[in-house]
């Protein structure tokens, strides 16, 4: 088994991955920039280092200096995480080179994957059904016309080195399509070091639904069922549940058997994710993540499974732990990706320092989170604050559990994707399960800034209530304190409302191995 490993990414797959090692009994090393040294996951680690400053590319992208710290610190493994280097090819053979255990698939499965081209190519080989398109990247503008012409618009220009909707870009006229390659070429380029593009045809109105897959060194692959992932803005995910309310058991049988010949044609093995289109009955391969995904929680919450042990389980070269068959799918569950943008001014990033956190409990309900009171939420990273999950015997109660905990989720001090959240589990179209990738543009109210009834009705309430404290407080008697007035209470939590109290931050001692004083 894995007895060391060091966790090369940041916020909420950083504590997650950090929980689940040390559950195991495996000493945990965390890396931080300097933006991060108060976060969660810099806590939770048995050790911390500096890594440098907020820029990724001096920090988290920088692969001399997390192998320099992997030495540092003598850790057996490296677990990329999601984002950053997870689907970088060149990582993993640099941490194999370096003579530490890359948790994750082999380089060449990372390489063959992650050039879309190439995957498509490997996908019709191996019998998987793949969306009309090229399977070669487009040379110039011009190649991007003759090719769309032949596939059929509207057609959809793609990245060939990357995801997550960068480098992307609709078009609907072959009057379109020169200025659309070169944005989205340009876009990939400064993305994933790759300006590639290619054609795929585009599908209207098709629901994203996606497999999750582990597969190990002896030849055994199995998939852990479907996740709908429909919900979405601008190409990235919103809102996640398992099982799809649409998929029915003959259709999730053959999906599951289509993304296993997929994982099986690249020597798959650890965790990782086969994206499929599903539109008119019929599914096509999208893309393969070879990592864990960030929705993975809700696959654990209906299997039982920790995704993230299997990870290290397999890594270490064990065999999976259960068969197909042994696999359960049980109850549903959701979650809901809680970011800082402003869903009601067209996904603004927002920033600002949280003042607040209040997470909700009770049963069936999961909070991955990667924030703290007194964070500041900049501009340099990922907006993903955290996950909020949900499980339940059926969908109408994980859908009114989520409900619930949106509800009672309190992030202060930025703005959050929270309340057009809590809109959707209203919305009855999201109760009935009706969904595709174009669920938020056919439902503009859900974000139009102006509010709705009830929330302009709690609004009303509120300021109704602070100008009768107002009132009260100015007929009130004063009170002379020390401290200009303040309570020594009120005193302490301006101070760390401040940031006075950052300095005495156990984080704040820990090392940079990366300094001359060492």
């Amino acid at each position: 088994m894995i007895e060391s490993v060091l966790v090369a990414n940041r916020g909420e797959i950083a504590l997650r991955v950090i929980r689940g090692a040390r559950e195991m009994g495996i000493r945990t090393v965390a890396v931080f920039s300097e933006p991060d040294r108060t976060s969660p996951h810099v806590l939770h680690a048995d050790e911390a280092y500096c890594i440098g400053p907020a820029r990724a590319s001096e920090s988290y992208l920088s692969v001399d200096r997390l192998l320099a710290v992997a030495r540092r610190a003598q850790v057996r493994a490296i677990h990329p995480g999601y984002g950053f280097l997870a689907e970088r090819g060149d990582f993993a053979e640099a941490v194999a080179a370096a003579g530490f255990v890359f948790v994750g698939p082999s380089a060449s499965t990372i390489h063959a994957m992650g050039d879309k081209t190439e995957a498509r190519q490997r996908m019709a080989a191996a019998g998987v059904a793949i969306v009309p398109g090229t399977d070669t990247p487009l040379g110039s503008g011009r190649d991007a016309i003759r090719a769309a012409k032949s596939v059929g618009f509207p057609v959809v220009l793609k990245a060939a080195a990357g995801g997550g909707g960068k480098g992307m870009r609709v078009v609907h006229r072959a009057d379109e399509v020169e200025r659309a390659f070169a944005t989205a070429s340009r876009e990939a380029d400064a993305a994933f070091g790759d300006g590639s593009v290619y054609v795929e045809r585009f599908l209207e109105r098709p629901r994203h639904i996606e497999i999750q897959l582990f597969g190990d060194a002896h030849g055994n692959v199995v998939h852990l069922f479907e996740r709908e992932c429909s919900i979405q803005r601008r190409h990235q995910k919103l809102v996640e549940e398992a099982p799809s309310p649409l998929l029915t058991v003959d259709e999730r049988r053959a999906m599951g058997e289509a993304a296993v010949r997929a994982a099986r044609a690249v020597d798959y093995t650890g965790a990782g994710t086969v994206e499929f289109l599903y539109s008119g009955g019929e599914f096509f391969f999208l893309e393969m993540n070879t990592r864990l995904q960030v929705e993975h929680p809700v696959t654990e919450l209906v299997t039982g499974i920790d995704l993230v042990e299997w990870q290290f389980r397999v890594a270490a070269g064990e065999a999976l732990p259960m068969r197909q068959e042994e696999i359960p799918l049980r109850g549903h569950a959701l979650e809901c990706r809680i970011t800082s943008e402003s869903p009601f001014d067209g996904f603004l990033p927002a920033t600002g320092v949280v003042d607040e956190l209040e997470v909700p409990g009770g049963p069936g309900i999961r909070w991955d989170g990667g924030i703290a009171r007194g964070m500041e939420i900049g501009l340099h990273y990922d907006p993903l604050l955290g996950k909020l999950i949900t499980w339940a015997p059926d969908r109408p109660l994980a859908v009114r559990r989520m409900k619930r905990a949106l509800e009672e989720l309190k992030i202060g001090g930025v703005a959050t994707g929270v309340p057009l959240l809590r809109r959707i589990m209203d919305e009855p179209d999201f109760r009935k399960g009706r969904l595709s990738t174009a669920y938020l543009p056919e439902h503009p109210e859900l974000t139009d800034g102006r509010l709705a009834k009830p929330e302009q009705d709690a609004l009303l309430v509120a300021a109704a209530l602070l100008e009768h404290r107002r009132r009260r407080d100015r007929a009130a008697p004063r009170i002379r304190r020390g401290g200009g007035g303040l309570s020594a209470w009120q005193q302490r939590a301006r101070a760390h409302r401040d940031g006075n109290a950052a300095a005495d931050h156990p984080a704040a001692r820990r090392t940079d191995p990366l300094r001359s004083n060492g």
